[in-house]
C-alpha cells in the first residue's frame, strides 16, 4: 500500500488505478510487456511500449527518477562507459558465453541482414529503438512496478532482477533457444547494473552499443570468426 498521501485517490480514480496492481493496472502492466517494440514492414520498429511507459508516467504522476530517468553527474562519461560496456560485453557474449551454451556462430533470425545494403539504415534504427524502448520497459518500468509491489530491500531487489530478466528473456522467444539464454543473460547484468546506479541512461546506451555491434559481426560476415576466436570450431 502507498504511504506518500500523493498517490492516496478513490479507487475508480484513473491514475490511482494505473499505479495500483488492480484488473487496470495488471492489464496495463500486461498490454506494455505484450506490445513491446513493434516492427513495421521493411524492418522499422516503433517502441510503443515504451511510449506507453511515458503516457503513464505522466498519467499517474509518477516522478521520472523511479524510471530511471535521473540525470547523470557526466554525460560524456555515461556515453563513453555504455558504449566500452556494450561493445566489450557483445564480443564477450559472442566469443565466449553463448559458445559455452553450444549456440550456432550465425544468428539465423538476423543472417538476412549480412551485406544488406538496403536493410542497413532500418537496421541501425532498430537496434537503437531497441536500446530505448527494452530498457525503457523491462528495467525502468518493469523495476518501477515490481519495487512498489515488493519493496526494496536486499530479497526483493534479487527477485525483481530475477523476474525482469526472466520475462525479457520469453521476449525473445522468436529467436530461439539461443535468443532467450542470450536475453536472460543480459538481463541479469542490466539489472544489476541498474540495481546499483538507479540510473537507466548507461544501459540504454550499452543496450544500443550491444546491438549495434551485433549488427556489424551480421553485416560484415564475422559472426564465425568471432564465435571460434576463443573455441576453435
Amino acid at each position: 500500500m502507498d504511504q506518500n498521501p500523493k498517490y492516496q485517490s478513490a479507487d475508480n480514480d484513473l491514475p490511482a488505478s494505473l499505479r495500483g496492481f488492480g484488473i487496470a493496472g495488471i492489464l496495463f502492466t500486461i498490454t506494455v510487456i505484450l506490445i513491446g517494440n513493434v516492427m513495421l514492414p521493411g524492418m522499422i520498429t516503433l517502441p510503443i511500449g515504451a511510449i506507453l511507459v511515458i503516457i503513464w508516467v505522466k498519467i499517474t504522476e509518477t516522478p521520472l527518477h523511479e524510471t530511471g530517468y535521473v540525470k547523470p553527474k557526466s554525460w560524456p562519461a555515461v556515453v563513453v562507459t555504455g558504449l566500452i560496456l556494450g561493445i566489450a560485453f557483445k564480443f564477450l557474449m559472442k566469443a565466449v558465453v553463448m559458445p559455452l551454451f553450444g549456440a550456432e556462430p550465425v544468428n539465423p533470425s538476423y543472417h538476412f541482414l549480412a551485406g544488406n545494403t538496403a536493410m542497413l539504415p532500418a537496421a541501425i534504427w532498430t537496434m537503437i529503438a531497441a536500446g530505448f524502448g527494452e530498457e525503457t520497459v523491462f528495467r525502468g518500468f518493469l523495476f518501477a512496478r515490481l519495487k512498489r509491489l515488493l519493496g526494496w530491500n536486499r530479497i526483493s531487489k534479487l527477485l525483481i532482477v530475477l523476474i525482469t530478466s526472466a520475462i525479457f528473456a520469453l521476449a525473445h522467444y522468436s529467436q530461439g533457444i539461443a535468443g532467450i539464454e542470450q536475453a536472460a543473460i543480459t538481463g541479469l547484468v542490466f539489472g544489476i547494473i541498474f540495481v546499483i546506479n538507479r540510473s537507466i541512461w548507461m544501459i540504454m546506451i550499452a543496450h544500443a552499443a550491444f546491438d549495434l555491434t551485433a549488427l556489424g559481426m551480421i553485416y560484415w560476415n564475422l559472426e564465425t570468426s568471432v564465435a571460434h576466436f576463443i573455441f576453435k570450431g
